[in-house]
């Protein structure tokens, strides 16, 4: 595997990441009496490893048909940049066609490393991200031109949300 050259910002976000994680109670249970609304599932190694390469390239510029972060990365580039590097997967087409190639789970089963969609520009799986945790995805939108960090609960993706897919076990 290449080595990993992480951005200055994004490092920022990593460890920022990493901080957080550390601060869990024991057992990954949480520290308040708070109603878990996303069932606990097991976190797979590959998964991790896409979580923290799509990291590394938050503030990647964008550029429509990008398909690597030199020349910039749309979302359906930089999924299969991160899927193919981080985990071997060859992952391609557009996010309509990846999403053919995922499988579909729940929105409550979404673990780091797996895919959401979105319909975006009124079509159906318009547009992919890579889920990190905690309601957040990585992905490459148009609007503000890179990489970066949105909610799943932001009203924008809210309201646009398609469904999810796994790749890994």
């Amino acid at each position: 595997m290449p080595a990993l050259f992480i951005r200055p910002a994004a490092l920022s976000v990593l460890l920022a990441a990493l901080l957080l994680a550390a601060c869990g109670t024991p057992g990954g249970r949480p520290a308040t009496s708070e109603t878990i609304t996303q069932a606990p599932t097991t976190v797979s190694a590959a998964g991790n490893e896409v979580t923290l390469y799509a990291l590394s390239l938050i503030d990647t510029g964008y550029r429509f048909g990008g398909k690597n972060p030199e020349a910039g990365l749309d979302c359906s580039g930089m999924v299969s940049y991160i899927y193919a590097r981080a985990a071997g997967l060859k992952v391609t087409g557009s996010a309509a066609d990846i999403a053919r190639q995922g499988r579909p789970i729940e929105r409550a089963r979404l673990r780091p490393g797996d895919l959401v969609f979105f319909n975006t520009g009124k079509r159906p799986f318009s547009h992919v991200g890579i889920y990190i945790g905690d309601t957040r995805f990585v992905h490459a939108p148009s609007t503000n031109g890179h990489v970066r960090i949105d909610k799943l609960d932001d009203r924008y993706y809210a309201e646009r949300f398609a469904a999810a897919r796994s790749f890994f076990d």
